[in-house]
């Protein structure tokens, strides 16, 4: 193919080596071997210049980055499944495509989410720092007690492909399934779970052990676990995040497990990233990772080889197999 007839693709960060020797063959990449995050007004000076901008869930793509965009730019192929990064209005006003890579990172994420679970329940990171610290004098019968899972209630809030997975892994380890969801189930899909539908999300989490949030992030979504709601929890309930920190209302959950009206927390996501809350990282009862539940090899290759197919597709003029669609959100 002429490189006269490859589109200019420019990527904000580092993608992985086969992904990236992929692009050189395909198109005329411009890629960041540096790996240092852009800046708003790189973002835009990239929007100026490509046909394709490949950004990642930490790039905002706002509606003054997407007003900087030239004539040629008509794609915007994401590196993530989720899009609260990208004004997809703002994107439609302008003519230009938004497309993720959805579904490669369900099991992924299910794996990290059960992590969280038997971590917390289980009080490992406590255990491991105190194996570190050489203060840990020996077995005891009271030492490091945590709780068992099996025959305890988990209450899945939002039961897409994620949530289901969780769903799947948690039965494994003897739990009951609970979900609240914008839309229920279908009847066989409840089946296969064993899983009770909840209609009101304050009246699951009063009565779950385990509660694990697994929705995206939408303003019907923002805080959705805030203090009232973690006031309706068991005080030896469990939370955890693997989908988006705006879901749940950092300070209100500081609070909640510093005076031990929550048993514990989980979490891989934050409001502020890469920032986390200082209050937490002072609380021995959550578990704290880096954003790390869709970091696999394999995860990361399937990733950048949908954004090359919706690029190709988008190339040859036909739409996107994960074209995202603005009405959707």
């Amino acid at each position: 193919m002429p490189d006269r007839k490859r589109p200019h693709v420019i990527v904000t960060r580092k993608l992985p080596d086969a992904v990236e020797t992929r692009m050189m063959e395909l198109f005329r990449p411009t890629l960041n071997l540096g790996d240092a995050a852009f800046t708003q007004d790189q973002l835009k000076a990239a929007m100026a210049e490509a046909d394709v901008l490949v950004p990642t869930v930490t790039d905002r793509i706002d509606a003054d980055v997407i007003a900087a965009a030239g004539p040629a730019l008509k794609l915007i192929a994401s590196f993530g499944t989720g899009v609260d990064h990208i004004d997809l209005a703002a994107a439609k006003a302008k003519g230009i495509t938004v497309t993720n890579t959805p579904g490669v990172l369900t099991e992924d994420t299910a794996d990290i989410t059960m992590a969280l679970i038997l971590a917390v329940a289980r009080r490992v990171t406590e255990g491991e720092r105190l194996v570190r610290s050489g203060d840990w004098a020996g077995w005891s019968p009271t030492g490091m007690l945590g709780h068992r899972l099996t025959g305890k209630r988990l209450g899945v809030v939002g039961m897409g492909r994620i949530g289901q997975a969780v769903a799947r892994r948690a039965r494994g380890f003897g739990l009951s399934i609970h979900y609240h969801n914008r839309n229920r189930l279908l009847q066989e899909i409840e089946e296969e779970l064993e899983a009770t539908y909840w209609d009101s999300l304050d009246q699951m989490l009063a009565r779950m052990d385990v509660v694990s949030t697994n929705c995206p992030r939408t303003p019907a979504t923002y805080h959705l676990i805030n203090a009232r709601r973690l006031a309706l929890m068991k005080r030896d309930a469990i939370l955890i995040n693997t989908s988006r920190g705006e879901v749940i209302d950092e300070f209100a959950l500081s609070i909640a497990l510093k005076q031990e009206n929550l048993g514990g927390a989980g979490l891989d996501v934050f409001e502020r990233e890469p920032s986390v809350n200082p209050k937490l990282l002072k609380l021995p009862n959550v578990v704290l990772l880096p954003h790390m539940g869709s970091a696999t090899i394999e995860g990361r290759l399937d990733m950048g080889h949908k954004v090359i197919i919706n690029i190709r597709t988008f190339v040859d003029g036909h739409t996107p197999p994960d074209r995202v669609v603005e009405t959707g959100f």
